[in-house]
Parts: C-alpha cells; sequence; structure tokens
C-alpha cells in the first residue's frame, strides 16, 4: 500500500504547479431542485463560466464524469434505497409516501426531473477524481458539483441524496492507508463522520456552526468510537467567525492532524455557505480567508481532492470557487471579472472579491482558546500514523483506454473492465427540466434548522472500507463541449424559505 508519497516532491515550495484535473458535466446546472430551494445546480455553471473567461480551463484537464451506476453507489448506499432513488419521479412520488417518508425524502430534498441522473453525475464526479489521484495522473482533483456530506446510508439528508464523498474515500482506501477528510461548510459533515465512526484508517475534521443549528451533531466531544477513537475532530463554532479567528484554529489544528496521522491523500470539503453574506450561513469569512484553507492543505503536497457542498448565495459560490481553482493551480486571478454570460449577477461591483460584513464575531478568543487546547490534545493521544494490517486487496479501478476510432485526446472507457458505458443508464436529457432562475435575496434570509435526531452509526462499513470495489472514472471532453449557452433570466423573486430539518 502506499504510504502517502505523490507526485510532487514533498519538499517543493508552495508555488510549484499542480497537475489538476477539473470535472464538469455541462448538464449539471440544469438540474433543479424547485421553485424558492435555495439548492441551485446553476451554480456549478456560473462557476465554470467564470473558470471559462478568466483563462483557467486551459491549465486544467477538463473532464467529463462518468456517471456512477446503481452497484458503485452501492458500495456505500443501501439497494433498495439506490433503487427507489432510480426509480422515483415527480409523477410517481404521489403513489409511493410511505417510501418518502422512510428515505427522507420530501421538502428539504425533494423529488424533481432528473435527480438519479443528477446523483450519478455528481457522484461520479468525486469517485473520477478520486481513481486519477490513486492513479498518480493529477495532484489535485477538482468536483465543484460533489461534497454533499450529509446524505446517509439509507435516506437523503440536508439537500444530499448520495454521499459522493464517502464513495470517494472508499476509492481513495484501495491504494492508501490514510484518508483524511476535511469540511470547512458551516454544517457538520455529519454523513461522512457517522460513516467512518469507528475505523482508524479515515481522520474527519469538521469545522461548524454548532448549537440549534442543522443537523445538530459535531460536538467537540464526538471523537469517535471504538478503533476510531480519535479519529474524529470536531470544531464547533458560534456566529460571525471571521478568517483570523478561524485561522488561528484551522492551521495549528490540521498542522497537528498532517504531523501525527499522515495521510497518504486528502478531502477538502469547500462549502462556500461558510462565507460572509450567505443566504443560509451565519458566518462572516471572506472568499480569500475561505481560499486560504485551500492553500494551506495544497502547501503538504498530499494528493487533493477539492470538492463543493453548501452555498446559497450563488453569486458568492461562483465566485468562491473560481478564485480556489485558481489556487490550486498556483494561479492569481484579477478582482476585476471579466465579461461573461453572467456578468449581470456580480453588480454593481463586478469583482471578485467582496467584502466581509460588520456583524459581530460570537466567538471570544478565551472560547477558542479552549477548543485548540482539548482538540491539541486530543490528537497527542494517537499513535503516530497508525499501521494497517497487510490483506488481500481489491482490484484498483483501471483508467479507460482510448479507442482505435477516437481522437486521441478523448478518453473512453476499456472494453474489457466492467467501467463500460451502461447504455440502459445514460441520462435521459428530455427529462431535465431548465432551472428558473431566481433573484437572491441580498441578505442572509434566516438559518438553516436543528435537528433533534439522534445519530445511529453504522459501522459495519468502518473495517470494509478498503474492500469495497468502486467503478466509475472520467472521460475526457473537448472543452469546446462545456461552454455554457447563455439562458434566459427568470429573475422571479421568492419569499419561500428552506431550512436544513
Amino acid at each position: 500500500m502506499d504510504t502517502g508519497g505523490n507526485s510532487l516532491s514533498s519538499a517543493a515550495p508552495d508555488g510549484v504547479k499542480r497537475k489538476v484535473c477539473y470535472f464538469y458535466d455541462p448538464e449539471v446546472g440544469n438540474y433543479y431542485y424547485g421553485q424558492g430551494h435555495p439548492m441551485k445546480p446553476h451554480r456549478i455553471r456560473m462557476t465554470h463560466a467564470l473558470l471559462a473567461h478568466y483563462g483557467l480551463l486551459q491549465h486544467m484537464q477538463v473532464l467529463k464524469p462518468f456517471p456512477a451506476r446503481d452497484r458503485d453507489l452501492c458500495r456505500f448506499h443501501a439497494d433498495d434505497y439506490v433503487s427507489f432513488l432510480r426509480s422515483i419521479t415527480p409523477e410517481t412520488q404521489q403513489d409511493q409516501l410511505r417510501q418518502l417518508k422512510r428515505f427522507n425524502v420530501g421538502e428539504d430534498c425533494p423529488v424533481f426531473d432528473g435527480l438519479y441522473s443528477f446523483c450519478q453525475t455528481y457522484a461520479g464526479g468525486s469517485v473520477g477524481g478520486a481513481v486519477k489521484l490513486n492513479h498518480n495522473l493529477c495532484d489535485i482533483a477538482v468536483n465543484w458539483a460533489g461534497g454533499l456530506h450529509h446524505a446517509k446510508k439509507c435516506e437523503a439528508s440536508g439537500f444530499c441524496y448520495v454521499n459522493d464523498i464517502v464513495l470517494a474515500i472508499l476509492e481513495l482506501l484501495k491504494v492508501h492507508e490514510r484518508v483524511l477528510y476535511v469540511d470547512i461548510d458551516i454544517h457538520h459533515g455529519d454523513g461522512v463522520e457517522e460513516a467512518f465512526y469507528t475505523t482508524d484508517r479515515v481522520m474527519t475534521v469538521s469545522f461548524h456552526k454548532f448549537g440549534d443549528y442543522f443537523p445538530g451533531t459535531g460536538d467537540v466531544r464526538d471523537i469517535g468510537y471504538s478503533k476510531g477513537k480519535y479519529y474524529s475532530l470536531n470544531v464547533p463554532l458560534d456566529d460571525g467567525i471571521d478568517d483570523e479567528s478561524y485561522h488561528f484554529l484551522f492551521k495549528p489544528l490540521i498542522g497537528k492532524v498532517m504531523e501525527v496521522f499522515k495521510p497518504g491523500a486528502v478531502i477538502l470539503q469547500c462549502g462556500a455557505d461558510s462565507l460572509s453574506g450567505d443566504r443560509l450561513g451565519c458566518f462572516n469569512l471572506s472568499i480569500k480567508g475561505h481560499a486560504e484553507c485551500v492553500k494551506f492543505m495544497r502547501s503538504f503536497n498530499v494528493p487533493l481532492l477539492l470538492l463543493g457542498g453548501g452555498g446559497y448565495t450563488i453569486r458568492n459560490v461562483a465566485r468562491c470557487w473560481c478564485y480556489e481553482t485558481g489556487v490550486a493551480l498556483g494561479i492569481e486571478v484579477d478582482d476585476k471579472m471579466p465579461q461573461h454570460e453572467y456578468y449581470e449577477y456580480f453588480g454593481p461591483d463586478y469583482t471578485l472579491h467582496v467584502a466581509p460584513s460588520n456583524m459581530e464575531n460570537k466567538n471570544s478568543h478565551q472560547v477558542l482558546e479552549e477548543i485548540r487546547c482539548k482538540l491539541l490534545d486530543n490528537l497527542s493521544k494517537l499513535q503516530h500514523a497508525p499501521s494497517v494490517q497487510f490483506q488481500e486487496r481489491v482490484p484498483d479501478t483501471e483508467l479507460p483506454e482510448a479507442e482505435e476510432e477516437q481522437n486521441e485526446a478523448d478518453e473512453r472507457w476499456d472494453p474489457d473492465s466492467d467501467m463500460d458505458v451502461d447504455e440502459e443508464r445514460k441520462p435521459l436529457p428530455g427529462r431535465v427540466k431548465r432551472e428558473i432562475v431566481e433573484a437572491e435575496p441580498k441578505e442572509s434570509e434566516g438559518q438553516k434548522g436543528s435537528s433533534g435526531h439522534a445519530r445511529g452509526f453504522d459501522t459495519t462499513i468502518a473495517e470494509n472500507a478498503s474492500g469495497k470495489a468502486l467503478d466509475a472514472g472520467p472521460k475526457q471532453i473537448d472543452e469546446a463541449s462545456v461552454r455554457v449557452e447563455q439562458e434566459n433570466v427568470n429573475k422571479a423573486s421568492s419569499d419561500q424559505m428552506f431550512s436544513k430539518s
């Protein structure tokens, strides 16, 4: 097993360029959760448009993700839950009310046209990124459509249906003895923590708002169980945290984690609802402060998978993920925004960066110091770089090979592998509704509700994580094919409020 090496020298200066693979499906922006719903896949298309017009795409390998299939999703999720997601439609949901309740699908996680294809797409990008990293074909993989960290083995939660992060970690565990997961979304990364709560092969670190806030988990005292004791790190924060306070915790904690855990690969979930002015959030991070986390993780020269997540003021989400793609590449992008098809979203300043607000920071230095000391003490109780017993390993997920009649730049699947395109499960483009783009509230309109449900930890996955084979990967696409067309913008405002509950 790989103990943590990669294609970059650990002594390489931070300015050294990384090879970056970027996953994007041009259809992803068409999926639509419904009128008034704060989760808008359109933000992924806006991010891509910024990347194109800033000239960043030409510095990356741009890949269209291969859709994850049923058996790929079932490496973590229950068979009956995956079957339900595949079969449910807006037209048939009224006939399956019992199933909707059982799998927590309804208001926060609605049924919409193309739901299963959406899940296949964003999960395929995250697993494809893990495959690229496992084969040392890039240093950093990016899938802004991924990062849906609340989904559980048997249910949807918090706008998330399939947990692409867990699937990507399982893929990485085929090659790496230890995988680190870091979550900077404003919400606790409960689905990922729960999946790996009893193993010492995956460490989860979550920085999140805690206290009367969705999902209600992530107490500093939640540290893992059995072999996983001290391998879950929770950093509970209060409203208004700013860049300086955030990094007072982030840098020493992550620095110590890297020192004692020595991961072979890292996943960073870059949820943008921790930014100042988010529609559902209550933190006060600047885009540069948020991106400093990406820069810091990049500096360790360990294979890195960057994923999206929350983010509900979509103009700021696009700003953030564009800037963080530049950070991954080692390219500083101009603050002045180039003209592009979504330019009007970014007025009146038309700049990449926006100033944080003057909201009160409710995180006192004393409380932050107590949290930092408590968590550093927990980390001191870890054995340095835990050993993993050698065992028969599942076969690697093979990479696709180019077909003879295809252009050399166009990757396709090896016909002898089990990753061939499944003709029966190709997305049906006619089933996807075009998103109605709604005007965004300028100010934070509210917070997601808290959950009173107790966690039920699934311990079966922890010990068997490395024994689950995922069969998904990328296929390269011509950059011209991922250019998005100008859409008619319907700025119908909505007063309907959503809360993760």
